[in-house]
């Protein structure tokens, strides 16, 4: 019989027998299969996640008790045995289930997640929230061994540690990366020192010490002599010193052993870390095999394992800017390249292997990234920190104390700038022209396309820049062929055909190819429209935009950014600061987090897209002129999308 279709809630998993669990792995790995199979999304680190995923549904008195995952992109389960396996096959589809925890969509999601080493910080406030009011539920933090590499997570182990609430953090070494002695004496012995019995006694021996004359110099001994057979026996010293009892590290596919040792140590007080080891894509051969690639995975066949292949008829900005990054090097020694557990996911592969010494993965550590390569940059290199845009928030500090107060030339590159697509709103990284933008000493730069991108990256590499530079670049394909030849850059500079006309559109980035088809869309009576490649948003090319001001009665700014604080807002104080007499458009995305889905379908969402774009220009301008061209302003395509606020 089926087990799992019965599985409404975590409180039929907390029902069902050994026996009962056992099939329930094997049938919860299968639909994860399935699911992903059909959408894409985090395979192998669901799949290793499976065992632990029903021993805390299983011990556990959900929702009472608060799970925090980190990161949270291993929870396909968790979701799946919380009421929404209905749902599961629109896993990071637009309009289906987010791919990460969402506090909205479900009570059994606690917090939501998407960045790293979040967890045990979160759940030391739920802990003393929890305290505040007396209350007696438990509070588990799930975090992965990579998520283990950003101070983050030893912050809150650190104060974790310091205030002693009663708190269980569950290190999921899937990598190997701390756990070497995993075998049948460190589970022995885990199993003994997380046992109810064993603890119950040792408080007992600590009770009865207290009324010998000697107790500190007995107790001191006992303590001693547990720290040293554990630290002999167990890579937990670390987590003891900083506060935390260390159990493991044990199979954390051992399920009958995972459920036997959360039930011990819930009945332990004080901060407690639990370290398992688990397999990546355990369950699915290929996953397992190639857990890289399974990781983030598209569509794939789910009974031979082979992944979709798309044939693009173009690379992405990725592919070409990991190329770039080998020119660079091959033609100038200085080049090093930094990046944030990031190498495959910024095309940094090839650049790794052909320049191991001048590459550095520093781990989920985006601020220490920043130090690192304002050190680089004070010592003459030229280091590029390859970031994606929404992890870049992360070393704010770092921009502005670090690198742009000191006009270091530390080189920003922001893969995944603007809408991201399936991760969502974690992920998007909207917000990247906003906060490089109000940091002085800063260039801000958007490529309108690859060729493009090289040629301001190797603007970069040849020249002695003062100051750093940000440049920003999409999760999506190149909009144009990329050509042999390294076109020379004019830095600083827009680029236009003319400015002679009666409306001029300032695109930013991505947008730019997204205003000339919007213009294509307009009558053929639009000739007074011109687009403008705005392509550097800090500084402006003031002597083009005098030039425009003086001369164009409507302006429009596009940006794939938050509108506010943005490079519209910024063209706006500088037009009503110089006495411009004309109309001003600004279009980008509102004050609001965007969805997940695909591209496209987010871009027609928030007015983004050609035919939005158009409209805007129709309907912005076209009702203000009573004669002339712009009355005469329409769609060639007679569609009508929403108006734009």
């Amino acid at each position: 019989m089926k087990i799992l279709p019965h599985i409404k809630s975590p409180a039929d998993t907390r029902k069902l027998t050994l026996d009962e669990l056992m099939i329930l792995k094997d049938e919860l790995r299968q639909d994860i299969v399935s699911a992903v199979s059909k959408t894409g999304g985090h395979l192998a680190s669901n799949l290793g996640a499976v065992e632990l995923t029903i021993a805390l549904h299983h011990v556990f008195n959900l929702p009472k008790d608060k799970i925090l995952w980190d990161v949270s992109h291993q929870t396909y389960g968790h979701k799946i045995l919380t009421g929404r396996r209905d749902k599961i096959d629109t896993i990071r589809q637009y309009g289906g289930l987010a791919g990460f925890s969402k506090r909205s969509e479900s009570e059994y999601d606690d917090y939501g997640a998407g960045h790293a080493s979040t967890s045990i910080s979160t759940a030391l406030g739920f802990a003393a929230a929890r305290d505040n009011v007396g209350g007696d539920n438990k509070v588990i933090a799930v975090i992965g061994d990579g998520s283990m590499t950003g101070g983050l997570a030893f912050e809150g182990m650190n104060n974790a540690g310091h205030l002693k609430k009663d708190l269980i953090v569950i290190l999921n070494d899937n990598t190997w990366s701390i756990s070497k002695n995993v075998g049948a004496l460190s589970k022995y012995l885990t199993t003994i020192l997380a046992d109810e019995k064993f603890n119950k006694l040792r408080t007992e021996v600590w009770e009865l010490t207290g009324k010998f004359k000697r107790r500190d110099k007995i107790r001191k001994t006992i303590s001693n002599i547990e720290q040293s057979i554990k630290g002999f026996l167990v890579p937990g010293m670390l987590f003891q010193k900083l506060g935390f009892r260390y159990f493991g590290p044990i199979d954390g596919h051992d399920l009958p052993l995972m459920i036997k040792t959360l039930e011990d140590l819930k009945q332990i007080s004080g901060p407690v870390m639990l370290h398992i080891a688990t397999v990546k894509g355990k369950g699915y051969e290929p996953a397992e095999e190639n857990a890289g690639a399974y990781h983030g995975v598209g569509k794939f066949d789910k009974v031979t394992g082979e992944i979709a292949k798309s044939s693009p008829s173009r690379p992405s900005y990725t592919k070409i800017f990991g190329d770039i990054m080998v020119e660079l090097a091959e033609k100038n020694n200085k080049v090093i390249a930094i990046t944030a557990a990031m190498s495959t996911g910024t095309g940094l592969v090839k650049f790794s292997e052909q320049f191991p010494k001048r590459f550095f993965d520093v781990g989920i550590a985006e601020g220490h990234g920043g130090c690192f390569a304002g050190g680089l940059a004070a010592e003459n290199m030229k280091p590029y920190f390859v970031v994606y845009s929404t992890f870049m928030q992360r070393a704010y500090d770092q921009i502005i104390h670090d690198i742009a107060l000191q006009k270091l030339p530390v080189v920003f590159c922001m893969d995944r700038a603007g809408l991201v697509g399936n991760d969502g709103p974690t992920h998007h990284g909207t917000f990247d022209l906003t906060y490089f933008s109000t940091v002085p000493n800063i260039t801000v730069a958007a490529p309108k396309d690859g060729n493009e991108l090289r040629s301001m990256l190797h603007y970069t590499a040849d020249n002695d820049i003062e100051g750093p530079v940000s440049i920003r670049y999409p999760r999506d394909n190149v909009p144009t062929d990329m050509t042999t030849e390294i076109k020379p850059i004019k830095w600083g500079k827009w680029d236009a055909d003319t400015i002679d006309k009666d409306v001029i559109i300032l695109a930013v980035g991505t947008m730019v190819d997204t205003a000339y088809k919007a213009v294509e869309l307009l009558d053929e009576d639009s000739h007074s429209i011109a687009v403008v490649n705005a392509r550097f948003v800090k500084p402006f090319d003031y002597e083009m935009l005098e030039k425009i001001k003086n001369r164009a009665k409507y302006i429009v700014t596009i940006e794939e950014n938050q509108i506010r604080g943005g490079f519209g807002q910024a063209i706006a104080e500088y037009l009503t600061s110089n006495d411009y007499k004309g109309k001003l458009k600004v279009v980008g995305i509102g004050d609001q987090y965007v969805t997940h889905g695909n591209r496209d379908q987010l871009l027609k969402e928030i007015h983004l897209d050609v035919d939005s774009i158009a409209h805007t220009i129709s309907e912005c301008f076209g009702k203000e002129s009573s004669s002339g061209f712009l009355h005469k302003l329409r769609f060639r395509k007679h569609n009508s999308p929403k108006k734009v606020s």
